[in-house]
């Protein structure tokens, strides 16, 4: 049990938590509306209900708080990732769900695409910075590459496939489509994120991705 002298600690400790995650939040929306270079510090102070000293005092600076929000959106996708237990499943139902995953989580997650192309436009400065960035990462390499091994041992799977080329083109085929989906829409005359639409493109991620696993 805590002692009434701890509680003080524990609560500011809580408080501190609570405030930064605030802030990161607020930070988020922001950069993900204006850009590293539109941000503002006061715009993210207003939106988290702080003062922008506290924005200073836990993140030191706008590209500090940037890394942070950086470090936080990945964590958070892969943390999701995880939970998904791919290698509970059958190699074909495994790829099936990443597929179906990454294509969801793009579309319940604007905010990380954004995030993505502004980071992209300062050629990954601040994503190259973060420490943890290659181990974060790393498992959902491992374990795509243990699905591909499993489907390959089976023989469901062909082989010499790169875990790495197949993630990149499966987030390259939600990713293009998303952030394009205005001017696509307007180019080809159609309503790319009607629901039928939105289903369609699912259906073809998915069937491109097996067809090019799947053994022939």
């Amino acid at each position: 049990m805590a002692t009434s002298s701890t509680r003080p600690a524990e609560l500011r400790t809580r408080d501190a938590e609570r405030t930064r995650q605030a802030i990161l939040q607020a930070a988020t929306e922001e950069f993900s509306e204006r850009g590293l270079g539109g941000a503002r510090i006061d715009s993210i102070g207003e939106r988290a209900g702080v003062n922008k000293r506290l924005v200073y005092y836990y993140f030191e600076s706008k590209e500090g708080l940037f890394l942070a929000v950086l470090e936080q959106t990945y964590r958070r996708i892969r943390d999701a990732e995880k939970r998904l237990h791919l290698t509970d499943m059958e190699p074909a139902d495994a790829v099936r769900a990443l597929v179906a995953f990454t294509w969801n989580y793009y579309l319940d997650h604007p905010e990380f695409l954004t995030l993505l192309n502004s980071e992209n436009l300062h050629r990954a400065k601040h994503v190259a910075g973060l420490p943890h960035i290659r181990e974060l990462n790393s498992p959902l390499v491992q374990t795509l590459a243990g699905i591909l091994e499993r489907g390959r041992a089976s023989g469901v799977f062909r082989g010499g496939i790169d875990p790495v080329q197949l993630y990149i083109s499966i987030a390259g085929l939600a990713y293009f489509y998303l952030s394009n989906k205005h001017t696509l829409s307007a180019i080809f005359g159609r309503n790319l994120m009607s629901p039928k639409a939105r289903s369609e493109r699912l259906s073809h991620m998915t069937e491109v991705v097996l067809g090019y696993v799947l053994r022939e």
